[in-house]
């Protein structure tokens, strides 16, 4: 049964159906996986085996009358500590939350509970989800599944690594400004991150209600496709007949290659070939809107972020680690006009963005332009973490600031992941599973 540990969530589900796995008996499993594990407490935040095992049961009782709610019906995942769970502490990875428990489930975890999947508890993330390397001082730092002396990347930090470590067949994160994606990509997973408004962020711990957004973590892209639609309560994509033969991909230059590491550019070339081997065509995109965009985020993401939450952490400023607390405080700088004018340059930028990339299926770049740093050394050098957490959030925030979907998947070389953005997660998901097997 240990092999149960390391299946895809689709796989899972489909052996649930055909009689061959029991709900009960799966949850069991990654329960003793999770009690026994020597990093467990570095990446759950906090266990709910009593409701695991009830819904678990209830699972069970619908998969032996034929009665099952979806394809991942009785499959165990786990949900980043920033999703209200109803009864249980949901404290966003900071003390400033600390003992907070909410009344109701987040209207997600209430649609994927209803589609049947078992909540095995809540992961560890970065403080109030503002850093992009999984490191917090605060609370815990999960080690990265290819360097366990490595930061995991963030902020959904426990919810890659419970799926990397085999302790959840998947993990739901939030992404603000990369916090899918780059956790999936340093732990050589699939990771969706959805378009803004996509999915509802009603009892998710906010950071900038603007750029935030709902994505799984998982292990295919016919996973992120099941979860997608178990959170919406809608029927999943079709990916039968995925292919890259005829498609149009545009690499996007200019800032996306910035900074490029060594192996992150070897990673993202041998993808590169790989899909062009599959059938799909290649171009070079160079847009300055991109590079626009890109200067404003200082002057969108803290702000945002600053107003939210300025009077938690002016009433307990010491109680945050102190170079999260300094990247909220940022934000007081910026005027009302300036913030107020980024934003209708933005959606000016976005407008030619949309224009210029309209004949592309997806547009391509390196998830993360480097590996993940050691963890001794981010905790001892405040430089490094502030450069190594900006090189981390590079590219991912290209999305975010144009309001994209993105969907990240392993390049084959650890550490290092491919990124495909556009405006729509179904044309991701099937561009996705085409090369997926292209780069298997």
């Amino acid at each position: 049964m240990d092999e149960w540990l390391w299946a895809r969530a689709a796989d899972l589900g489909r052996g649930i159906e055909a009689g061959k796995i029991d709900p009960v008996e799966l949850t069991e499993v990654y329960l003793a996986a999770i009690s026994t594990h020597e990093f467990a407490d570095r990446i759950y935040a906090r266990t709910t085996k009593v409701r695991a095992r009830a819904e678990a049961k209830a699972a069970s009782d619908r998969a032996k009358s034929g009665l099952r709610r979806s394809p991942l019906d009785g499959v165990p995942i786990s949900w980043k500590d920033l999703y209200d769970t109803a009864g249980v502490a949901t404290e966003a990875g900071t003390a400033l939350l600390k003992g907070r428990v909410p009344s109701a489930d987040a209207r997600v975890l209430k649609a994927a509970t209803d589609a049947g999947l078992v909540c095995l508890g809540k992961t560890h993330m970065t403080e109030l989800a503002f850093s992009g390397l999984g490191y917090n001082p605060i609370t815990a730092s999960p080690p990265c599944v290819n360097d366990i002396e490595a930061v995991s990347g963030g902020s959904s930090s426990g919810a890659a690594t419970s799926v990397a470590f085999g302790l959840a067949a998947a993990g739901i994160g939030s992404d603000t400004g990369g916090s899918v994606r780059a956790p999936a990509a340093w732990n050589d997973l699939v990771g969706l991150k959805t378009a803004p408004g996509r999915l509802s962020l009603d009892g998710v711990v906010p950071l900038c209600a603007r750029f935030d957004t709902v994505g799984p973590l998982c292990r295919s892209v016919e996973d992120a496709a099941l979860l997608l639609a178990a959170m919406e309560n809608a029927a999943s994509a079709s990916l039968v007949g995925a292919t890259l033969k005829g498609a149009r991909l545009a690499v996007l230059q200019t800032s996306a290659f910035e900074n490029l590491r060594d192996q992150p550019r070897a990673g993202f070339q041998r993808a590169v070939d790989g899909l062009k081997a599959a059938g799909a065509s290649i171009e070079i995109l160079e847009l300055g809107c991109v590079s626009d965009a890109m200067a404003l985020a200082g002057v969108l993401f803290a702000p945002e972020a600053y107003s939210t939450w300025k009077d938690q952490i002016e009433s307990q400023p010491d109680a945050m680690y102190p170079l999260v607390r300094e990247r909220f405080r940022s934000g007081a700088s910026v005027s009302a006009v300036d913030f107020i004018a980024a934003w209708q340059r933005l959606d000016e930028l976005r407008a030619v963005y949309a224009e210029a990339t309209a004949g592309f299926d997806a547009v391509i770049l390196p998830s993360v332009p480097i590996l993940p740093p050691k963890l001794a050394e981010v905790a001892a050098d405040d430089d490094l973490f502030v450069t190594e957490n900006l090189l981390t959030l590079q590219n991912t925030r290209i999305g975010n600031l144009l309001g994209l979907a993105g969907l990240t998947l392993p390049t084959g070389l650890p550490s290092c992941g491919i990124l495909f953005q556009g405006p729509s997660e179904e044309r991701l998901l099937r561009i996705g599973a085409a090369a997926e097997a292209a780069l298997a």
